[in-house]
Order: C-alpha cells, then sequence, then structure tokens
C-alpha cells in the first residue's frame, strides 16, 4: 500500500532529482515466426510485431501523464533473430531484410529501439548464427531502431575465442559502414559474456527462449535521486560536527543509497503493473540498474564523487562502486518480488558528464574502467577509441571482459566504438542519450597472436556444479 508520505518523496524526486523510469520494454517470442520461405517469415515478424505492441508506446505515455512519472523509453526486445531466420536464411543478405523487417515494425508501432538482432554463441556457432554476425555491419548501416548482441561466453560453457576474433572484425566493419555518422552503428552493438534472459536495456536486450509469449519488463533508473540523497546525510554529518571529519560513516551511507533503491524500485514496480494490466500481457521484472543520462546531475560519476573520490578512476573508485552497486541490489530485492535483467550501476562513458569529465581531467583510463567493471553491472560502455584500432585490439579487449564475467560469474560486456577519422583528443557527439565521448587511448601492444588461436577457453572450474 503506498501512502501519502511517499507519493511526496516520488514526487519530489521527480521534480528535482531527476528521477525516471528509464524504459518499459515488451519481450516477445518471434520462434512462431519462422518458415523456410523469408518473405513469409519477414511477414509473420511484423504482424506479430505490429498486433502484440501497437498499444506499448500510448499505453506508456497515458501512464507517465496520470501518475506524473517520466518514462523515457518504450523498446521491444525478441527472440535472438538467429534462432528465427535459421530456416530461411542462406545468406548475410537474408538477415538484413529481416532487420528491414523489424526496423519497419518498430517504426509502426514508434518504439525507440528494438533489441534482439543477436545470437548466443558461447560455446560454439551454427551456419546461422554465423550468418546473422556477418549481417550486422550492413543491419545496422541501413536501420534505424535495430541494436545487436552476441553472447561470446559464459561461466557455463567458457569463451568461445573464435566468435570474440570475429566480432573483432564485426566492430570494425560495422564502425566503417556507418562513418558518415561518426560509426554511430557501434553504439547499437554489444558484445557479452552471461548475457541476461530478461534484459529490458539497449543494446544488449533480447527475448530468452525460457520466457513467456510476451512480456513487460521495466527498467527504472535515478542516479539524481541517489546523489542528493548523500549530499544531505553529509550536510547533516557536518553540522552535528561528525566524528568522521564531518561525513556521514560508511554504515550510515550505506542505509541511504539502500532505503533510496527501494524507494525507486517502488516507482518501477508500480509502473509495471499498471502497463500489464492495461497491455493484457504478464509482467516480467524489474531491472533497478542506476542507469545516467548526459543531464547535469543524472551521473553515477557524481554518486561516486559524494562518496569520496575526486574523480572517478582515482584511489577507491573501484570499493566506492562496488559498495554502490551492491546497495542499489539489496534496496530493489525488497521492493519487487521479481527482480532481473542487469540490475546496478552501468558506467557508459559517452552517457554520463562526470565520466566524460574524469576523462577529460586525466583520471579515468580503459584499464581502470576494466577494474570497475569487476564490481558493476555490465562492463566498458559506449567508450569510443581510435578509428585505426587494430581489430585484434578489440578482440583483446572483449576477451580481457569476458574473462571478468566468466571468473566472477556475472555479465560483462563490450560496447566499444572505433570512430573512424578520429583519434585521441578529438571528441565525438552521438546525441540524444547517447551522449559525446572523447576519444580514448587504447594499449598499442600487440594481442594478435592471442587471439589467432581460435578455438574456446574452458569455463573455470567452479562452473561445474551439476
Amino acid at each position: 500500500m503506498i501512502n501519502l508520505q511517499e507519493v511526496i518523496e516520488t514526487n519530489k524526486m521527480i521534480e528535482q532529482e531527476n528521477l525516471d523510469v528509464r524504459t518499459i520494454t515488451m519481450g516477445i517470442s518471434l520462434l512462431d515466426c519462422a518458415d523456410k520461405d523469408l518473405a513469409v517469415t519477414c511477414e509473420r515478424i511484423y504482424r506479430k510485431i505490429t498486433t502484440l505492441a501497437r498499444d506499448l508506446v500510448q499505453t506508456g505515455e497515458d501512464i507517465s501523464k496520470e501518475f506524473g512519472i517520466p518514462i523515457v523509453n518504450k523498446r521491444i526486445s525478441i527472440t535472438p533473430i538467429s534462432l528465427v531466420g535459421s530456416a530461411c536464411c542462406r545468406i548475410p543478405g537474408d538477415y538484413v531484410q529481416i532487420a528491414k523487417t523489424l526496423d519497419k515494425a518498430a517504426k509502426e508501432v514508434g518504439v525507440n529501439f528494438l533489441g534482439g538482432f543477436s545470437a548466443i554463441v558461447s560455446k560454439g556457432m551454427t551456419q546461422s548464427d554465423e550468418l546473422l554476425i556477418r549481417s550486422i555491419p550492413m543491419a545496422l548501416a541501413c536501420t534505424e531502431r535495430i541494436c545487436s548482441s552476441v553472447n561470446v561466453g559464459s561461466t557455463k560453457t567458457g569463451i568461445n575465442m573464435d566468435a570474440v576474433r570475429l566480432m573483432g572484425d564485426i566492430i570494425r566493419q560495422t564502425a566503417e559502414e556507418t562513418k558518415d555518422k561518426d560509426s554511430l552503428g557501434c553504439a547499437k552493438l554489444v558484445v557479452l559474456c552471461n548475457a541476461p534472459d530478461d534484459n529490458p536495456f539497449m543494446a544488449g536486450a533480447f527475448h530468452g527462449v525460457s520466457e513467456a509469449d510476451a512480456i513487460i519488463n521495466v527498467g527504472v533508473s535515478g542516479p539524481g535521486v541517489v546523489k542528493y540523497a548523500l549530499e544531505q546525510i553529509d550536510k547533516v554529518a557536518a553540522n552535528e560536527n561528525s566524528p568522521a571529519h564531518g561525513l556521514a560513516n560508511f554504515e550510515l551511507l550505506c542505509e541511504t543509497i539502500k532505503r533510496t533503491a527501494f524507494k525507486i524500485t517502488r516507482v518501477g514496480q508500480l509502473v509495471a503493473q499498471e502497463a500489464s494490466s492495461r497491455l493484457g500481457i504478464p509482467f516480467g521484472i524489474i531491472d533497478l540498474s542506476l542507469a545516467p543520462t548526459p543531464a547535469i546531475g543524472d551521473s553515477v560519476a557524481d554518486i561516486l564523487k559524494c562518496i569520496g573520490v575526486e574523480h572517478p578512476g582515482a584511489p577507491g573508485t573501484t570499493a566506492a562502486l562496488a559498495l554502490l552497486n551492491d546497495q542499489v541490489k539489496k534496496g530493489g530485492v525488497m521492493a519487487s518480488s521479481y527482480v532481473g535483467g542487469l540490475s546496478g550501476a552501468f558506467i557508459p562513458v559517452s552517457e554520463d558528464q562526470g565520466m566524460i569529465d574524469a576523462v577529460e581531467a586525466g583520471a579515468l583510463t580503459i584499464e581502470k574502467l576494466e577494474a570497475m567493471t569487476c564490481v558493476c553491472s555490465v562492463g566498458l560502455d559506449m567508450i569510443a577509441i581510435p578509428g585505426d584500432t587494430p581489430a585484434a585490439t578489440i578482440a583483446g579487449i572483449i576477451a580481457d571482459e569476458s574473462a571478468i564475467g566468466m571468473v566472477n560469474q556475472k555479465t560483462t560486456a563490450v560496447r566499444i566504438i572505433p570512430v573512424v577519422g578520429k583519434t585521441v583528443g578529438d571528441t565525438v557527439e552521438f546525441g540524444g542519450l547517447l551522449g559525446y565521448a572523447p576519444i580514448m587511448p587504447v594499449n598499442t601492444f600487440s594481442c594478435q597472436r592471442f587471439v589467432d588461436r581460435g578455438g574456446r577457453i574452458p569455463a573455470p572450474i567452479h562452473s561445474f556444479k551439476n
């Protein structure tokens, strides 16, 4: 039961602290759309998406108006399309045709993004998987709203290094195919390890084969709310002449983050239940990740600064991020019975003004970001690098992140953008929620022999739990 005080607090969080529901995402199974005829498959895909999701955007807007809660994005996730197209796709161009169909359907229903132009190849690639992967550069170049993901590893299966090596090439090709838009295609392509089936956040969203025919997932946000709460407890501590140098101690800091995450998640729970009821589609999960935007005051980096580091990247950053991520999860799971997806703190560079500032100040490097990914929700996210970075180097970065995810039994990802024609010292503007980014330097020593070995890195010993 939501009481008046909760309503007042929620209104304040929305009006003053940048609270929003980042996305309502409808997951749709397309397994029943498969046919040996490509034209029939495309027609079924278009019809199913436009039928099930026809009211998604309007429903989100209605809920936003009635409850006064900003709902930033309405999105769709679909079954990994390499499964759907396996019966009818014979060349990469066939998958491009499916991508165009998906883009047409997304435009028809008005969603921001559609995720699931994906393949799950953590142990090996089928012919269909490889065809889809090779189609990604052209598919992302000729569509506007399609997001693509490839899962190359898991704790249970190890890391498919053949897929890792291929994705280094695919990312470079995608950058080239979209170079007229500052290689924007790479911003809609993510390589994952331990990808969750129920992720509502792009670019890694897809509708898992274990899910129902259709589902409603909600992703909440609110780093500005957490930042404001931490600022208030430090003000109180300073006024009370706290023995800890006028600062709230870690116990109080953790309790404040946990309580704030609870309140944020309750807002998401309300929106999810309402959307599920109105659309007649079962509620799936709440993803309670703190997802920043380029807006001032809506930054995970600023939370880390409130905790006590001068800039993200300073000593203590990884510990501060681990603390934040853990307390967000603890608060969120008390607010909803069904928490899933990624759930924690995102650290994308281009989408977080505080992260951009840290890079420009020289405090934050890719190597430090990699260390931070050991304790946060995802991985190296929205990082712009020189356009001439070798494909093998990109593959090596993917392998490193996958190893972190595999060994630590967590989701990790790489969404990296080699911007054609740009080098260290330049910046690139992506626009909207994708923001802008300084070009970050990459270690120039080669890992070519490592990625050329091929095969599969075995799963760690602790994966054997049967």
